[in-house]
């Protein structure tokens, strides 16, 4: 039934249909491919990947995956697809993070249906899929590339394999592969090889644009894509014209430049218009996160010498680091940070200038205008995330994959002065540098294995991450563990001092101790801190609940849905309160709403039924259970009757048990708590006793006969 789903999905989803078209007839095309060892090549670098990726597949969820797939209520259902590309209010239930990304949303919810739920394989496999299709792009986009600049040679397969090989063993590309709403970089990043691929190997459809159409896909998947479009223009002024950076501005290259213009112009509108759609159909609720653009910017040269950096050494990778923000341009990391970025420019306008050093030059540019949308003046929340560069690290691949290439000629007559075996060592050397990257990547899926794996980590590698410490808490928290968990929080709390989701963590955690002042204090501070974010309210309405204000907890949940419409564990919550509080027609509302949001919600359902009937659960548990009398389901409903402080409800719930099963200890038992709480102690002395003559070892019976006989003494 999985294989038939699988086969179905590709079948429905006309995105991959396109992708494995363009890549069996590239692969047909190609002249040298009646030598056959191009394929091997291709096949040799995606099976290692599979290798080395073969501990990721059971990855969970993370992070920001939270709110866009695990609590995102409309990817659970295929019905939803056409809304995903007018409203981009559902990619998220964050009203924050709402931002409109259609093509990732729809792969979600094929993924959900594929998985019956969440699975993560399902959504592993499918990031995977694309991954490898990426990498079969990338070797054909290469290698014409290079083609262009030495035709014919077989060193630029083999450039071109390693290249990819690099490319995707890269650990610090495991990222994007195993964050799982991280594939907004990976489908938008594909799309892009893909254009310059349909581009590259299919001619007669330039004149129709249709190179165009992946860029147009890759823009709903993440906007980054538009920046096809500059890429493309160096593209063109290299590698079809012929030029340089310098020649542009040359009176002799002006016929030339013009007609580069016109080429390129129709992916300037396309692009530009698929970046203002984009903008108009984002929500007004999402919100960058950064504050001051200007020290964003002036912090980016130094974190873009840092991803250069990590390129050749990708070691203490955190998946939500410490860095923060630049002072100014005092801080001498400004400097070095602006020194470097201009020697790179240098270098690659220098390099420019000459045909066979243009690749390195083409890769430069790439590596900085792919960069542009995280690495400028547009200011985000964090000032890194590795996850950024995995469309940017193309553009550097391609730079030192061709400047190894350059050098491989000299080399060779090097070793072959000193009579060395020249493809051997080769061999060797490119192989234990790839076996160490790989080695790297297989560490990465390991620590992206479970939260647990992942946020002990980020405690490791970015340790003032005050981010880091709370969700380690968390972790620690759902397992039982409440001292280290608090350890945690207070840490975080030194660190980040006005996080609103610090202070919730803080406040549960006292909840679970019994201080339910400090419990107080601490929802308060994050509805104080956090006043537009729908968790602060929830939280707050969800301590209210469990401690039995129904009433009180009501302005909570309601302030909650409409921060966060589709927020279904808030609107479960209402009506619950409603229930408990007899608010039939607001009941009735509320679960409507909710079956349209959901139609199979099997509890909107219920308490929908409860508002029609105008009673609560238990007293429809109560009704259907007089229907089918059976003394275990009345001996929970006493329970639940007693959990309420509904001792009368307990007493006639349990009565009905002993109708059925005159001689039930239970049943007897919880008639006695409830005269207890009632505080009819003389009342509780007959059922207590008989319940112990029925089971003479009925600890919690003899217990309460005790409390009875003291506060019966106590009152004479």
């Amino acid at each position: 039934m999985r294989i038939l789903k699988f086969a179905m999905k590709q079948i429905d989803s006309l995105l991959y249909i396109y992708i494995l078209t363009i890549v069996m007839a590239a692969t047909l095309k190609m002249k040298h491919m009646k030598e056959g060892k191009f394929v091997y090549l291709i096949l040799a670098v995606l099976i290692v990947t599979t290798l080395v990726y073969w501990n990721h597949f059971q990855n969970t969820f993370h992070f920001d995956d939270s709110h866009t797939i695990l609590n995102n209520v409309y990817i659970r259902s295929l019905k939803n697809i056409p809304a995903f590309f007018t409203n981009g209010t559902t990619f998220s239930s964050l009203p924050q993070n709402q931002s409109y990304r259609p093509i990732v949303s729809m792969s979600l919810a094929i993924d959900y249906w594929l998985a019956n739920g969440y699975h993560p394989f399902w959504f592993q496999l499918d990031d995977f899929i694309v991954f490898l299709l990426q990498g079969v792009l990338l070797f054909y986009f290469l290698l014409q590339l290079f083609e262009i600049i030495e035709p014919n040679t077989n060193k630029n397969a083999w450039l071109s394999a390693f290249g990819i090989a690099w490319y995707m063993l890269h650990p610090a590309n495991a990222e994007t592969i195993n964050y799982i709403i991280a594939r907004s970089d990976l489908q938008s990043t594909m799309l892009v090889v893909l254009a310059f691929a349909v581009y590259q190997y299919f001619p007669n459809y330039r004149k129709k644009y249709l190179y165009l159409l992946p860029v147009v896909m890759g823009a709903l998947a993440k906007p980054t894509a538009v920046m096809f479009a500059p890429v493309f223009f160096v593209y063109l002024l290299y590698f079809e014209y012929g030029m340089g950076i310098g020649q542009l501005f040359q009176q002799k290259f002006r016929t030339q430049v013009w007609q580069l213009v016109k080429q390129v112009i129709p992916a300037f509108i396309v692009s530009g218009a698929m970046y203002v759609f984009v903008d108009k159909m984002t929500p007004p609720t999402w919100i960058p996160g950064g504050t001051s653009a200007l020290q964003y910017l002036l912090t980016q040269p130094y974190i873009i010498a840092h991803y250069f950096g990590i390129f050749f050494v990708p070691v203490h990778l955190s998946a939500d680091t410490d860095w923060g923000l630049l002072a100014g341009i005092i801080d001498p990391r400004f400097f070095a940070g602006l020194l470097f970025v201009l020697a790179l420019v240098l270098i690659a306008a220098v390099t420019s200038l000459y045909k066979n050093w243009r690749p390195v030059s083409f890769g430069i540019i790439w590596f900085f205008l792919a960069l542009i949308p995280t690495s400028s003046i547009f200011p985000l929340a964090e000032v890194l995330n590795y996850h950024r560069i995995f469309f940017p690290y193309i553009g550097l691949m391609i730079s030192v994959v061709w400047t190894l290439g350059l050098i491989l000629t000299p080399l060779k007559h090097w070793f072959q002065q000193k009579a060395l075996p020249y493809t051997t060592s080769l061999s060797i050397i490119a192989l234990v540098f790839l076996s160490a990257y790989a080695y790297g990547t297989v560490q990465r899926n390991a620590v992206w294995h479970t939260e647990e794996s992942l946020w002990q980590n980020v405690t490791q590698n970015s340790p003032a991450n005050g981010r880091g410490l709370m969700n380690y808490g968390l972790t620690q928290m759902n397992k039982g563990d409440y001292v280290t968990a608090e350890k945690c929080f207070i840490d975080a709390l030194h660190l980040l001092p006005n996080y609103h989701a610090l202070q919730i963590n803080l406040a549960i955690i006292n909840d679970i101790k019994g201080d339910t002042t400090a419990a107080t204090a601490y929802f308060k501070r994050a509805l104080a801190l956090g006043p537009t974010y729908p968790e602060s309210w929830f939280f707050y309405g969800r301590y209210l609940l469990n401690h039995q204000h129904y009433a009180a907890s009501i302005p909570y949940f309601v302030k909650t849905i409409e921060l966060s419409p589709a927020h279904l564990d808030a609107r479960m919550l209402l009506m619950k309160a409603y229930s408990e509080t007899a608010q039939w027609t607001l009941l009735r509302e509320v679960a409507n709403q909710t079956l349209t949001i959901e139609p199979n919600n099997a509890a909107a359902k219920e308490y929908l039924s409860m508002a029609l009937m105008q009673k609560s659960g238990l007293a429809m548990q109560e009704a259907l259970t007089d229907q089918q009398p059976d003394a275990g389901k009345y001996l929970d409903l006493s329970l639940s009757y007693y959990q309420k402080k509904n001792y009368a409800g307990c007493i006639r719930a349990a009565e009905k048990a002993l109708k059925i099963k005159p001689d039930y200890p239970e049943a007897l038992n919880n008639i006695g708590s409830a005269y207890i709480g009632l505080h009819q102690y003389s009342k509780a002395v007959e059922p207590l006793q008989k319940a112990i003559s029925l089971k003479p070892d009925f600890q919690l019976a003899i217990n309460n006969l005790q409390l009875v006989r003291q506060a019966i003494k106590s009152n004479k």
